[in-house]
């Protein structure tokens, strides 16, 4: 399916702040029905009065959802779809990121980023595609990270580690639905600033939230399989990483 074919319905998780919440913004205002679920509902609440005050013409679904429930994360999705009369594209985007250095007391933390990031992400994969299979028909989208392309140092650990998890995911589910009338893009964003990130002072070639997410949506609409973004520096920067050495790479960070 190509960039001009509208999904119509849209369920984004972690839509409460960060990217999420940028991600609604830009899906808003093509006028595209949303179903936005995240831990804060109050986030979600003030989130859905902006959007419906701004584009009238939408409709904004809204559920309290923590993906490390998991089985609550299948009947969110099975709400959801139902609200907005059928799921058309599925944004799992709902992530942790509080990894500290391994073998420095923090186990606790480095555990509750690889859980959510990647059994939350699969939790989520399988709901979508429960929705989706047997309508042959859909777009799932895994939020990754260009942290996945190569393991990273000191708090990235764990974190690179989870999201090279989830990019690896995407393409396996890509392999395995291949003619499905299934489409699955891989995100890998750059350096974006989002709540997740706003308390590092110094972070290489970062990107406002609002030029990140408007990246993200793009490649998104297009639906390409894997896309770095922004595209201008990630893609060819993603692509250098692959080959660079690791202590190269490790001072990108």
């Amino acid at each position: 399916m190509g960039a001009n074919t509208q999904r119509r319905n849209i369920l984004i998780t972690g839509a409460s702040s960060g990217l999420g919440r940028g991600m609604a913004r830009e899906f808003a205002a093509r006028g595209r029905n949303l179903a936005l679920a995240a831990r804060r509902t109050d986030r979600l609440e003030e989130l859905r009065d902006e959007l419906l005050t701004a584009h009238p013409g939408i409709t904004v679904a809204i559920r309290t959802l923590d993906v490390n429930d998991h089985d609550d994360v299948f009947t969110a999705f099975t709400e959801l779809d139902a609200e907005l009369g059928g799921l058309d594209r599925v944004i799992v985007n709902a992530g942790l990121g509080k990894g500290q250095p391994l073998g420095t007391g923090y186990f606790r933390a480095n555990a509750a980023t690889a859980s959510t990031n990647v059994l939350g992400a699969l939790a989520q994969a399988e709901a979508a595609l429960e929705l989706f299979r047997p309508r042959r028909a859909g777009h799932l989208v895994l939020v990754s990270s260009v942290s996945a392309v190569r393991g990273m140092p000191r708090n990235l650990t764990t974190y690179a580690a989870s999201k090279a998890a989830v990019a690896s995911l995407g393409e396996g589910l890509r392999a395995d639905l291949a003619g499905s009338g299934i489409a699955v893009t891989t995100l890998l964003p750059g350096f974006i600033r989002s709540e997740m990130n706003e308390n590092i002072k110094k972070v290489p070639l970062i990107v406002d939230t609002e030029t990140g997410c408007r990246a993200m949506v793009k490649a998104i609409e297009r639906e390409a399989h894997r896309a770095a973004v922004p595209g201008w520096p990630w893609s060819p920067l993603s692509v250098a990483m692959r080959v660079l050495p690791l202590s190269v790479v490790a001072r990108m960070t």
